[in-house]
């Protein structure tokens, strides 16, 4: 009898949702995600920021279990509110949820305390995916994506300084141009090139630029 009641008890009560926090800087995607979560019955998104800042206070005010993160957001992009967000509150539980596959994305997203990565033309059923797995405790990784990252483990980091000549190699600038804008000789340039060909691998500008851009270590936009 008193294994009945408890039977009964147990397969009365009720699950404990899963909360969560969307950041997304565009309307309609944030709204489909939005509707795609609330399909769950033990899902509910208790908050929607449209910029990284929100992300930030945001996920302070409301403590969700977990939080979806678009990378390229207005006021302070994605990685930057993810590593904000894991200092003020170290367990916090982040998926990266964005349109852009680069190794340099992904391990940047990852190092800083992101548990997951998912891309936005992935089924549906993906997302979900990702969001029970994460809140589990474990890691969500498409296999495509854990093989860029690997390859990404596997590359010798560029400096600050290789960073920005190879920012301004993509936007076309001399050796000459290059010196006069980083305020070093042409000598420390060739230099640097020099290094950056050895850990892209290449032997060229036009295959640095190209290579940079494939792997989302530059963009254009900068």
């Amino acid at each position: 009898m008193a294994w009945a009641l408890t039977s009964v008890f147990l397969m009365t009560v009720p699950k404990v949702p899963i909360t969560i926090l969307v950041t997304e800087d565009h309307g309609i995607v944030r709204q489909g995600i939005v509707s795609i979560l609330q399909l769950q019955e033990d899902f509910v998104v208790i908050a929607e920021a449209r910029n990284g800042l929100e992300a930030v206070a945001l996920h302070q005010e409301h403590q969700p279990d977990i939080t979806l993160m678009d990378l390229r957001l207005p006021n302070l992009e994605g990685v930057d509110a993810i590593a904000r967000i894991r200092e003020a509150s170290p367990e916090a539980k982040i998926i990266i949820v964005t349109t852009y596959d680069t190794d340099e994305d992904i391990y940047r997203g990852l190092q800083a305390g992101a548990r997951g990565y998912i891309l936005k033309d992935a089924d549906f059923e993906d997302l979900i995916d990702a969001v029970r797995t994460v809140h589990s405790g474990k890691r969500y990784l498409p296999p495509n994506v854990a093989l860029k990252l690997a390859e990404r483990m596997d590359s010798e980091d560029l400096t600050d300084r290789e960073r920005d000549v190879l920012q301004l190699m993509v936007l076309g600038s001399s050796t000459a141009a290059l010196a006069e804008a980083l305020s070093i000789s042409e000598g420390t340039v060739k230099f640097h090139i020099n290094h950056i060909f050895q850990k892209l691998g290449v032997s060229d500008r036009t295959q640095a630029v190209v290579t940079a851009l494939r792997r989302g270590l530059v963009r254009l936009d900068e």
